[in-house]
C-alpha cells in the first residue's frame, strides 16, 4: 500500500512541476508540443491545437515538451523558430525554466493551509501557535527498525498514556520525563492509545540505539491538532513554507558543503525506497500527516531543482544568467552535453541512494 501511495505522491508532484512549466510556456507564447501524464509507451493521445496530450503506461508522473528547450536546428532557424523557447528573450526563458519550481512551493503552500483549515497534526512545541494546539499527546512519530519497541509491538502514532516498572508509575507523561523513565528502567510495561483503544505492552529497553543510553528506539514528541480560520491558515501556510523552504536549503547546503570536506553522512539521503518506508510510516499516523509529508517533498523537489547543476532547473537557469552576463550564446552543442553529462550523473547517484535504501532496508 505504501508503494501505491508513493507512486500516486511522485505522480502529484511531477506533474503539478511539470504543469508551471506548460502555463509558463503557453502564456509566453513558446510553442508545446506534448503534455504527457506518466512516461511512455504512449496509451492514448489527442492533439488539441498544436499540443498532443498524452496518458501514458507508466504512472510516475508527466513530462512537457517545450519547443527549442533542447536547441536543434529546427528550434533555432527553422519555419516556427520565433516561437522556439530558445529564441525567445531572456526573461521568459527563465520565467519557463523556474515556472516548475514555483508550482512547486505554491503547491506546498495550498497543501498546508488546507491542513490548517481542516486540523492540522502539529507539534506543541512549534512557533507562535503551540499554544492553539488542542488534544496533545505524547505520540511515536517514528519506530526504528528491530527495535525493542518493535518487538513490542508499538507503531508511529500510537499515543503513549502510561509507563510503569514494578510500583512505580508514569501518567501522562511528557517527552523529557518519558525518555528519563525509559533510560532508568530495564522493563516496562507500556500503556497506549492506537485508533480509539487503550493496549499495553511489555517493552525492554536496551543499551546502544540512541546515545549509549537505555532506549526503546522510537522519536516522541508532543503532538495535537491545530485548526485555523481560512486567512489565518493561509497567512500559517506562507510564514510555515518560507520556514521549511529556508530550513531545506540551508541543510542542503550544508550537506554539499560537508561533501567537499570528506565529512558527509550519506546515511541521510533516501531515494525512492526510503521514502517509500517514510510515506508508510507517515500514512500511519493520518491522511493529514500524509499531506504534511507531501507538501514537504513537494518543497524538496523545489529546493533540489533550483541547484545550479546541468539537466536541473537551476542549471539551465544559470546558462540564461552566464548568457545575460556575458551577452554570448552558449553553443547548443555544449549546452546539451553538459546537460546529458548531467543527467547521467543523477541517474547514476539515484542508482547509488536507491541500492543504499535497499541494503538499509536488507539490515533492518
Amino acid at each position: 500500500m505504501s508503494v501505491i501511495i508513493f507512486i500516486i505522491i511522485l505522480a502529484i508532484l511531477v506533474l503539478t512541476h511539470e504543469l508551471g512549466h506548460f502555463i509558463a510556456a503557453k502564456r509566453s507564447g513558446v510553442r508545446v508540443d506534448e503534455f504527457g501524464i506518466g512516461f511512455p509507451p504512449r496509451l492514448f493521445s489527442k492533439k488539441i491545437g498544436e499540443t498532443i496530450y498524452s496518458l501514458n503506461l507508466l504512472p510516475v508522473g508527466g513530462f512537457v515538451k517545450i519547443f527549442g528547450e533542447t536547441p536543434d536546428t529546427d528550434s533555432i532557424g527553422g519555419k516556427d523558430s520565433s516561437r522556439s523557447l530558445f529564441n525567445k528573450s531572456k526573461a521568459i526563458q527563465a520565467w519557463v525554466i523556474s515556472a516548475g519550481i514555483i508550482f512547486n512551493l505554491l503547491f506546498a503552500w495550498v497543501l498546508i493551509s488546507i491542513g490548517f483549515m481542516v486540523g492540522m497534526p502539529y507539534s506543541l512545541d512549534d512557533s507562535i501557535y503551540g499554544k492553539k494546539v488542542q488534544g496533545v499527546a505524547l505520540t511515536i512519530t517514528q519506530v526504528l527498525p528491530q527495535s525493542p519497541a518493535q518487538t513490542a509491538g508499538l507503531k508511529a502514532g500510537d499515543n503513549i498514556i502510561g509507563l510503569s516498572a514494578g510500583e512505580e508509575h508514569l501518567f501522562t507523561p511528557l517527552v523529557a520525563p518519558a525518555q528519563k523513565f525509559i533510560a532508568t528502567h530495564d522493563e516496562l510495561l507500556l500503556t497506549y492509545l492506537r485508533d480509539g483503544k487503550t493496549e499495553t505492552t511489555i517493552v525492554r529497553p536496551r543499551d546502544g540505539i540512541v546515545n549509549e543510553k537505555h532506549a526503546i528506539g522510537v522519536s516522541l514528541d508532543m503532538i495535537g491538532i491545530l485548526k485555523l480560520s481560512p486567512y489565518h491558515a493561509f497567512a500559517a501556510g506562507v510564514t510555515t513554507t518560507i520556514s521549511i523552504t529556508e530550513e531545506t536549503a540551508r541543510s542542503m547546503v550544508s550537506f554539499f558543503k560537508n561533501i567537499f570536506i570528506g565529512q558527509a553522512n550519506l546515511s541521510q539521503i533516501s531515494g525512492p525506497v526510503g521514502i517509500v518506508s517514510i510515506v508508510g510510516g507517515a500514512s500511519a499516523l493520518g491522511f493529514m500527516h500524509l499531506i504534511s509529508l507531501t507538501a514537504l517533498i513537494s518543497i524538496n523537489l523545489a529546493v533540489i531543482n533550483i541547484l545550479p547543476f546541468p539537466a536541473l532547473d537551476g542549471g539551465r537557469l544559470l546558462f540564461i544568467i552566464i548568457e545575460t552576463i556575458t551577452r554570448s550564446r552558449i553553443k547548443p552543442e555544449i549546452a546539451n552535453a553538459v546537460n546529458g553529462i548531467g543527467f547521467l550523473f543523477l541517474i547514476t547517484l539515484m542508482v547509488f541512494v536507491t541500492f543504499h535504501d535497499v541494503v538499509k532496508l536488507m539490515q533492518g
